[in-house]
């Protein structure tokens, strides 16, 4: 018998669908586009810049063929400006603005958006920032500026970023909403079972507080039924 699937995505599966993100390569030898399911890749030309899904990039890391571009958000100096940002204020820091879309065009949102090309913001983390960061780290870190700083500024910005998820908790117990712009896609899948436990046991402490207060007034009802009984008593004895 199957075991019964946990509701969203797995933090394996983000990282997975993150590696269609498009990514910004300097290509180091000629390449004739390739044909695939979501559509044909432009051809690669030295020393011409072109976008491509991040699996192909990485392919074409180790294969030598390519050099990675980092978005500029990878960067010592934006991290650390966004890090200030974060530890600053008690929300999120915001998201990148959306592109503005016309009257005859489908408005698109993250994680539709491209977010890890050369040409996008600088100063906000985008819905895939984590696992893009941590592949780029892992498979190019000899394309991004200061590897080390980088690691170092993205790990404290999730710790950051994990202690505010966590104080959120205490807002959801005092029965108000708590605001999450700005929560990347992996944050959201390491969260979600423990957010979701804590809201679950909110909900059946509520229901129990219900049935308590309808327990009380059902026999306040009758202790006042049952002391107007004994006054219509005494009356027809006087």
């Amino acid at each position: 018998m199957a075991l019964p699937l946990p509701s969203g995505l797995s933090p394996p599966e983000v990282a997975f669908l993150c590696e269609m993100e498009l990514v910004t390569v300097i290509p180091r030898q000629r390449l004739e586009g390739l044909q695939l399911l979501g559509g044909s890749t432009p051809p690669l030309n030295p020393p011409y810049r072109t976008s491509l899904p991040l699996w192909l990039a990485l392919l074409l890391k180790r294969q030598r063929r390519a050099n990675i571009l980092p978005p500029p958000w990878l960067s010592p100096l934006s991290l650390d400006a966004i890090l200030q940002l974060e530890t600053s204020s008690p929300q999120f820091s915001d998201p990148p603005p959306l592109p503005y879309a016309s009257s005859t065009s489908i408005p698109a949102s993250p994680p539709f958006l491209p977010s890890a090309t050369a040409d996008v913001a600088s100063d906000a983390l985008p819905y895939h920032w984590l696992e893009i960061g941590e592949t780029l780290l892992e498979g190019a870190s000899d394309d991004i500026s200061e590897p080390d700083t980088v690691r170092r500024l993205m790990r404290d910005l999730r710790e950051v970023r994990l202690a505010k998820m966590r104080a959120g908790i205490d807002v959801l117990e005092g029965g108000r909403e708590i605001k999450m712009n700005g929560v990347g896609a992996m944050e959201v899948a390491e969260g979600r079972a423990f957010i979701g436990q804590v809201v679950d046991g909110l909900r059946k402490i509520g229901a129990g507080k219900e049935t308590s207060r309808r327990e009380r007034e059902a026999e306040e009802r009758e202790a006042m039924v049952g002391r107007a009984g004994d006054e219509d008593e005494d009356d027809m004895d006087i």
